[in-house]
C-alpha cells in the first residue's frame, strides 16, 4: 500500500491515545495516517468494563469506546491502515516507517504503541483474565469490592495496587517470591498498617484453580517446596509492565525500564517524534491520560510543522 505520498502525520498505534493524536491532527488540518498492527484500541479493547473514563455513567466496554474513537477521527479524514510496523527512521526527512503494507513518509511521527503487561506464564492465566485474572487494579478494582483479591508482585506497581485494593477489597493478599518487598520504602509501613493486607513471603504461584472463573490459587515455598492453596475472588498480577519500543530503541532516548523519555509535551528527543500514552514515562497509565497524551501530540506536531514551514528553503 504504502507509496511515495507524505503525511503531515502517521500514527503508531491505534489506542485511545493514538486516534485522540489523529483526530485533534485532523481537525487542525494535517493530513494523518495511523498505523494499527490488529485493530483499534490497543490494551483497551481487551477490558471487559471500563468505569472510570468520564461520560459513560453506566461504563463501556473497551471494545465498543475503541471503535467509537476510530469512527470519530476517521470521520475528520484520517486514514486507518492495518500493518505492523517493522522498522523506522525517525531522524530521516522525512520520516520512513517500513511496513508489513510498503513504506509510508511522515513529517511527523505519533508513537502510541503502548505497553503490555508481564503475565506470570501458567496454565489458564489468558483464558482467565476477565474472569479472575486481572492486571490493573484501578481499572478492574471495584469489580471485587467487599471480597478477596491476591495481589502477585513486590515492586512499586504491587504496592500502590496492594494499597488501592485495600480500600475495595474485603481482603487482600500479597503474594512475593522473596522475604520483603522491593518497593520503595514510603508504601512499607502503610502496607503493614493496613489491616485486612495479608503478605505471603518467598511465594509464587503455580496454578490457577478455577471453574467457569477464579476461584484461588496454588502457592508454592520457594525455600522449601511446600505447596498450599488460597481461596480468592481474584489475583492482580503487578509484575511490571514491557514497553513496545523495540524499533526505536536505538533512536530515542529510553528511560532505565525501557520507556521512551517524553515530559508533558510528548516531545521525545528527536525533533517531529512524539511518544503518547503508555509507551512514554508517566506517573499514571489510564485511559484518560492517553487521551491527554494525544492531545498534546498534536499540537506540538502543528506547532512544529508551522515553524518549519517558516524555515528558510
Amino acid at each position: 500500500m504504502g507509496g511515495s505520498h507524505i503525511y503531515d502525520m502517521i500514527v503508531v498505534g491505534g489506542g485511545p491515545g493514538g486516534y485522540t493524536a489523529a483526530l485533534y491532527a485532523a481537525r487542525a488540518g494535517l493530513d494523518t495516517l495511523v498505523l494499527e498492527k490488529l485493530s483499534a484500541g490497543g490494551q483497551m479493547a481487551l477490558t471487559e468494563a471500563i468505569e472510570n473514563y468520564p461520560g459513560f455513567e453506566d461504563g463501556i466496554d473497551g471494545f465498543t469506546l475503541a471503535e467509537k474513537m476510530q469512527r470519530q477521527a476517521e470521520r475528520f479524514g484520517v486514514k486507518s491502515t492495518y500493518a505492523q510496523a517493522e522498522r523506522m527512521d525517525l531522524s530521516a526527512c522525512p520520516k520512513v516507517l517500513e511496513t508489513s503494507e510498503g513504506i509510508f513518509y511522515a513529517k511527523t511521527v505519533v508513537l502510541a504503541t503502548g505497553a503490555n503487561p508481564r503475565e506470570l506464564g501458567i496454565a489458564g492465566e489468558a483464558a482467565l483474565t476477565g474472569r479472575g485474572v486481572a492486571y490493573c487494579a484501578a481499572c478492574d478494582g471495584m469489580r471485587y469490592k467487599g471480597k478477596t483479591v491476591v495481589v502477585v508482585g513486590g515492586g512499586n506497581s504491587a504496592a500502590a495496587d496492594a494499597m488501592l485494593l485495600s480500600r475495595i477489597a474485603r481482603k487482600v493478599i500479597l503474594v512475593h517470591r522473596r522475604d520483603s518487598l522491593r518497593a520503595t520504602k514510603i508504601y512499607h509501613d502503610p502496607l503493614m498498617q493496613a489491616e485486612n493486607i495479608e503478605f505471603r513471603w518467598n511465594s509464587i504461584v503455580t496454578e490457577l484453580l478455577h471453574e467457569d472463573k477464579l476461584t484461588g490459587v496454588r502457592l508454592q515455598d520457594v525455600d522449601t517446596g511446600e505447596q498450599t492453596t488460597l481461596a480468592c475472588d481474584g489475583v492482580f498480577i503487578s509484575i511490571g509492565r514491557r514497553p513496545a519500543t523495540g524499533m526505536v530503541q536505538d533512536q530515542l532516548d529510553l528511560d532505565a525500564n525501557g520507556y521512551i523519555i517524553a515530559d508533558e509535551t510528548t516531545k521525545t528527543s528527536l525533533p517531529g517524534v512524539y511518544a503518547v500514552g503508555d509507551v512514554r514515562t508517566k506517573p499514571l497509565r489510564q485511559v484518560v491520560t492517553a487521551v491527554a497524551d494525544g492531545a498534546v501530540s498534536a499540537s506540538m506536531a502543528e506547532e512544529y510543522l508551522t515553524e518549519e514551514a517558516g524555515k528558510p528553503a
